[in-house]
């Protein structure tokens, strides 16, 4: 189960094979699991916005390039000579893969070793890899993608043997995952992510979009970029929200040619924007858009995550993709090992979360974008160095 970790090349070939949305579930009020009333009530504050002026003041906020440091800039020494067992939901997943080698960048720095294991996707897969690293008696823990809510019955050992666990994706929330052993979720807000996707397609459309939005129900924090994406495009008055789809991500690829032609022959002109929780979504819907003849003047497709490779690439050439609300992994790679420091020193996490950037056209020349990944020219590299005394 412990994997060699893929080079740059291999990851961003292992992106390109994922994609799609299946399984259309037309919205409605059985579409949605439940959710309680505080969170619900979040979601809407945060999509409550809907003037075309307000739109277009937290787009153009959330495009500006080179976004000064906002986080710790003090913390514990590194402490010395730790193993941590790194849990990936699934390394086809570009997202997951650039968190992975930004933490395994960041723990060569601490002079740590790191333990990779893939849970393939799957439940068998998650249950064998948690297992597995368990068995390695890691000093600490990282989930990448995986749920803490839904993998509880398996971290038990971890928090019974004061194992730290620190997670990327593991809840709905940055921070504490209540209920859970996982001491803090690194994620940008996933609230202000959907809110800037959703206006993003808004303010393109000149507030007449025809909107389908793409989640994956397995998980919280997709359920609630959805949501929130929803929402804002019903508080627009002109835009039509057409369908919502919940799609298995680890099921997309082999589906996403039928939905897609099935999108554009049931809707026609008024499918505008396809909004997704994550890129992979979009990756084998460009030869099908490409084959009908369109072009991204006819559909624009925008993501609220995580900033893949291929999703610059079509951002760059103008293929269909106009934005990625793209979370900066590599950072959030070095993030984890920050927090996982301060668990082992017993201090308290940082609480940093990472301001909502949306990359486009006229702003992918900047913080990493060139080289197809969002990377903020920020120093975050030097500054945690400083931090750990390294």
């Amino acid at each position: 189960m412990n994997k060699h970790f893929p080079t740059p090349d291999d990851s961003t070939r292992k992106a390109w094979r994922l994609a799609g949305f299946v399984t259309a579930l037309l919205l409605s009020s059985a579409a949605w699991p439940q959710v309680d009333a505080p969170r619900a009530a979040d979601e809407q504050a945060v999509a409550g916005t809907s003037s075309m002026t307000e739109a277009r003041r937290i787009v153009d906020a959330a495009s500006r390039p080179g976004a000064p440091w906002s986080g710790p800039t003090s913390g514990p020494a590194g402490q010395q000579g730790k193993t941590i067992a790194l849990v990936a939901e699934d390394l086809r997943n570009g997202g997951i893969i650039g968190v992975a080698q930004g933490v395994r960048e960041a723990a060569a720095v601490m002079g740590w070793s790191v333990k990779v294991f893939d849970a393939q996707g799957s439940a068998a897969g998650r249950a064998k890899a948690l297992a597995a690293a368990r068995a390695s008696k890691a000093d600490g823990l990282v989930l990448c993608g995986l749920d803490a809510l839904e993998n509880g019955k398996s971290l038990e050992p971890f928090a019974a043997a004061a194992v730290p666990v620190v997670g990327w994706h593991t809840g709905p929330r940055p921070g504490l995952v209540p209920g859970s052993a996982v001491a803090t979720n690194i994620t940008t807000d996933p609230l202000d992510v959907a809110r800037v996707t959703a206006m993003s397609a808004i303010v393109q459309s000149g507030g007449r979009a025809g909107v389908v939005i793409l989640t994956d129900s397995r998980f919280a924090i997709a359920m609630a970029k959805a949501r929130v994406m929803a929402q804002v495009i019903k508080a627009c008055a002109e835009c039509t929200l057409l369908e919502v789809h919940d799609v298995a991500i680890s099921d997309s690829a082999s589906k996403m040619p039928q939905l897609t032609e099935e999108l554009l022959a049931r809707h026609g002109k008024r499918f505008t924007h396809a909004l997704a929780i994550n890129d992979i979504y979009f990756d084998h819907a460009v030869p099908t858009l490409t084959k009908a003849g369109l072009s991204k003047n006819d559909v624009s497709l925008l993501s609220a995550g995580d900033g893949s490779a291929p999703a610059l690439l079509r951002i760059q050439a103008g293929i269909f993709q106009t934005g990625t609300v793209a979370e900066p992994l590599s950072q959030q790679g070095w993030q984890v090992i920050d927090e996982m420091n301060r668990l082992f020193a017993h201090g308290r996490a940082s609480g940093f979360v990472a301001p909502v950037h949306l990359i486009t056209a006229a702003n992918i020349a900047f913080d990493g974008g060139t080289r197809f990944e969002y990377d903020p020219h920020n120093d975050y590299r030097s500054i945690y160095r400083r931090i750990w005394q390294r």
